[in-house]
């Protein structure tokens, strides 16, 4: 039987009235700590809708996470078979 595994993401939010920035960190049992950083800046001629900052550095800092988490994937199979790695999302 297949083991079931589960791995959280919990992103953290640092804001002002025009910037949002978000870190996005997830504890992988063989990757370790990753960090994927992501942020969002009003345009001055739009109202301030601060869930829509949240939203978007969000997506920027967990686009952030995969890729970095995909080329951790790449550095272990790098190691485990003595050639370059590319591996496609």
């Amino acid at each position: 039987m297949a083991a079931t595994k589960h791995w959280t993401v919990d992103v953290y939010f640092d804001e002002d009235i025009d910037h949002t920035h978000a870190d996005a960190r997830l504890r992988a049992p063989v990757a370790g700590e990753l960090h994927g950083k992501g942020a969002a800046r009003r345009n001055p001629q739009d109202r301030s809708v601060p869930e829509i900052g949240d939203e978007l550095a969000a997506a920027r800092a967990l686009f952030d996470l995969a890729r970095r988490l995909l080329r951790t994937a790449e550095d272990e199979v790098e190691r485990m078979t003595g050639h370059p790695a590319r591996l496609h999302t």
